[in-house]
């Protein structure tokens, strides 16, 4: 089909306002003053991605192209207002009427223009997850028929509705997946709560946010006369990060543009990091082949890192298979080599950071332009240790935080009950995890148990605590009468579980006891509840690890307090108004980038994590996540890993250094050694 628009080259314009040959480097410029038809932008980190995308919107303006013309996706609402604020900047305009936004916002505002063709009134209601989730419960009590002996959570079909819908599968199949067993052996009762609660919100007339795109989706391929209206009213359409683009949004991009067929998509395969929730790498690495004739463009000169990280950056990544080969170009003048540094353990690790974070801001580095970043949360635990000790401020941006998720609230729960049996809040969580007992049951039960363990002597409640095990498990046996029949089976596991444990709360070994009450007790109620349950067993048996340095149960849950408190003073005004060291998830440090950067744990099962090793499509993402890790650093890089975990009872478990570190030649890093810092 003929395109309505034959961009002339931007030097035969006199009258640009813009010298884009001036303003951008020889990649960019291509990118952006390229003719019209399919165009993928292999944008390498640190190259520049928002400055192309910004100047091709500009340039687009000033070859004459109607504003309504084109469209613009991005991942969040901050950045296509911040690329609008810059091309308006750039062309002198003050409003712009491109189209830009987040994929959920376009589709909103798509779907109130044409909500009638769906059976939906222009004003429907849009769901928020905590409002979707409970709406998902109303469907889950009023479900008639045979239910799983175990009904899954609210939030775990939450999830699972989303991660199928958004892969364009029907929640059918997704439930017919063999390692969704545990979680719902029915694949048809899923479905059918899916079909009730899809009713609920036609009935209410309300969307989540799943069906802003799988309704746009339904639109332009059931609705001929709205697609086409939509395939000619953007005749130019770009799109960022699309490597993060899930199955339905790459679908909805290519209808959009098959009209005219002017898609320019900007990402980096080599950053494609969030398959977990559902991003399809195929996207980009298949979008030659989807779009005839596509010019892949390439901009790889990097302001970001020095040479000596972009050269062992490339190493790392050469060694996947599947991506678009590139090879990023330091603009940065030359820095110190990487560091590689083996220590002995978890808390000679955290001592070396601390020392070196020292040194670091003695030589007038910043402390915010210093990150500690790690695979999995756990893995920072004797590093917050060590700063707070130290009395250096950090901040924790990990999602939610650590010890505020669910699971491990929960596992403390039974701790917390095990060294303080008076414990009313510990005791109601965790009996409240039990099959039929909610808040008034979980108070009676309660009272009963706490008659139970007082018989009115003053000095109860110190042998209470001074020998926790017996007491709380005798409680348990003389109120298990009060147990509802759902809840009597773990109920009596619980009970049995506490007769296990023996002797005052101060000398009993936290890491012993967490490792006992998962596999005993919470393995499976995590395997019941969670879509991610092998991640929050992870979770729980990194927490295990950290508490083996710990000499009783008393000791670890102070400083589990502490930790906790300190995770939430530095969500306050006045925690951020100071400069804070980041300690940080790879995944949330996406796009950020820091003078010196300390990646930690790199073992073996730790980074690459130990689901990551079952496939090859999965190792090789989890090599693009240590890529993205060493491409935040600018100047300094430390890449650290404990030789070994101290267990009790065994002593110390070797880890194996991370395959990753092997695979970068020798002569891109040194090997420090630690042996001096030992009395640290």
């Amino acid at each position: 089909m003929p395109r309505d628009y034959e961009l002339p080259k931007s030097d035969t314009r006199s009258d640009l306002k813009i010298d884009y040959a001036a303003e951008l480097n020889e990649q960019q410029y291509c990118a952006v003053t390229c003719s019209p038809g399919p165009a993928l932008v292999i944008a390498g980190a640190g190259s520049g991605k928002t400055r192309t995308l910004t100047y091709r919107v500009a340039f687009l303006l000033e070859q004459g192209v109607p504003p309504e013309m084109i469209l613009l996706l991005t991942f969040t609402n901050k950045a296509a207002q911040e690329m609008m604020r810059r091309v308006r900047e750039l062309v002198g305009i003050d409003r712009l009427g491109v189209l830009g936004g987040t994929f959920h916002s376009v589709g909103a505002r798509i779907l109130r223009s044409h909500a009638e063709l769906l059976g939906y009134k222009p004003h429907f209601s849009i769901l928020d997850r905590e409002d979707a989730t409970a709406l998902i419960k109303t469907c889950l009590i009023e479900s008639s028929g045979p239910k799983p002996p175990q009904l899954p959570k609210p939030e775990q079909l939450a999830e699972h509705f989303s991660m199928a819908l958004n892969q364009g599968i029907k929640v059918s199949q997704w439930a017919a997946k063999p390692e969704l067993a545990d979680v719902c052996p029915d694949p048809a009762w899923l479905a059918s709560v899916f079909d009730a609660y899809s009713a609920k919100k036609s009935t209410a007339q309300v969307m989540d946010f799943d069906d802003l795109l799988v309704k746009w989706h339904q639109l332009l391929t059931h609705h001929d006369t709205v697609r086409e209206l939509l395939q000619k009213r953007f005749q130019f359409i770009l799109v960022d990060e699309y490597q993060d683009t899930n199955k339905v949004q790459g679908e909805i991009v290519d209808i959009l543009a098959a009209r005219h067929k002017n898609l320019m998509v900007v990402g980096d395969d080599a950053q494609s990091i969030y398959s977990w929730r559902g991003a399809n790498f195929k996207n980009i690495l298949d979008f030659p082949r989807r779009h005839e004739g596509t010019r892949v463009f390439r901009i790889e000169k990097n302001y970001r890192s020095t040479p000596q990280i972009l050269a062992l950056a490339n190493a790392v990544i050469q060694c996947n298979k599947e991506q678009f080969s590139k090879k990023l170009q330091a603009v940065s003048p030359a820095g110190p080599k990487p560091a590689v540094v083996p220590c002995q353990e978890g808390q000679q690790q955290a001592a070396f950071i601390v020392a070196r974070v020292k040194e670091l801001t003695d030589r007038y580095v910043p402390l915010d332009q210093i990150a500690v970043l790690y695979r999995a949360h756990f893995h920072a635990l004797e590093v917050q240790l060590a700063l707070q000790s130290a009395g250096i401020l950090f901040s924790i941006t990990s999602g939610m935080r650590f010890f505020e998720q669910a699971h491990i609230k929960d596992i403390t729960a039974y701790l917390k009950w095990i060294a303080n049996p008076l414990d009313e809040v510990a005791f109601k969580r965790l009996i409240m995890l039990m099959p039929g007992i909610a808040e008034k049951g979980a108070h009676k039960l309660w009272e009963k148990a706490r008659a139970q363990m007082q018989t009115g002597h003053p000095g109860d409640a110190i042998a209470l605590q001074q020998s926790p095990g017996p007491s709380l498990a005798r409680a348990m046996a003389l109120s298990s009468a009060a147990v509802p029949k759902k809840a009597a089976a773990a109920w009596a596991r619980v009970a049995a579980t506490l007769a296990q444990v023996e002797g005052p709360a101060e000398c009993l070994k936290p890491g012993n006891l967490l490792r006992t009450l998962l596999e005993s007790l919470y393995k499976d109620h995590l395997a019941a509840n969670y879509e991610n349950s092998e991640k929050r067993q992870e979770d729980i048996e990194g927490l295990a690890d950290f508490a083996e340095q710990f000499d009783g149960l008393v000791e670890f849950l102070t400083q589990v307090s502490l930790l906790t408190n300190v995770e939430a003073e530095t969500e306050t005004t006045e925690a951020q108004s100071q400069p804070r060291l980041r300690l940080s998830t790879v995944h949330q440090a996406k796009g950020l980038e820091f003078e010196a950067v300390f990646i930690i744990m790199l073992g073996d099962d730790l980074f690459p994590s130990k689901r990551s090793m079952a496939s090859e499509r999965a190792l090789e993402e989890e090599r693009r996540l240590f890529y993205v890790a060493v491409t935040r650093a600018k100047r300094e890089l430390y890449l650290t890993f404990p030789l070994c975990r101290i267990q009790r009872g065994v002593g110390a478990i070797p880890i194996v250094k991370s395959r990753f570190l092997k695979e970068i030649p020798t002569n891109l890093f040194e090997e420090w050694n630690l042996l001096p810092y030992h009395t640290w």
